[in-house]
C-alpha cells in the first residue's frame, strides 16, 4: 500500500503538471480537493484518466467520485479493491 501511494502521488502531480508540488508534500489522507491540495472537477477528470490508464480500472458509478478521490490514501484503497490486472 506505500508503494502504491508513492507512485499515486507522483503520478497525480505528472497527470495534473503540479510543477511545484513534490511527492513528499501530499500526506497519505490529505484532502486532494478544495482546502487540500486544491484540485478542481477538470483536474477529477484527469485523476479519472489516470486510474484507467495505468490501473485499467473504470469508475462505473461516477457518484462514487467524490469518496474515491477523496485523498491519496482513498484512491489506493479503491485501487487495490478494483484491480484485476496492471495495465
Amino acid at each position: 500500500m506505500e508503494k502504491l501511494m508513492a507512485d499515486l502521488k507522483a503520478q497525480i502531480i505528472e497527470q495534473l503538471n503540479l510543477q511545484e508540488v513534490t511527492p513528499e508534500s501530499i500526506g497519505d489522507d490529505q484532502p486532494l480537493f478544495k482546502d487540500g491540495l486544491g484540485l478542481d472537477s477538470i483536474d477529477a477528470l484527469e485523476l479519472i484518466v489516470l486510474l484507467q490508464q495505468h490501473y485499467n480500472i473504470r469508475i462505473a458509478n461516477p457518484e462514487q467520485g467524490p469518496e474515491i478521490f477523496r485523498s491519496v490514501r482513498t484512491m489506493a484503497t479503491y485501487i487495490q479493491a478494483n484491480q484485476t490486472n496492471k495495465a
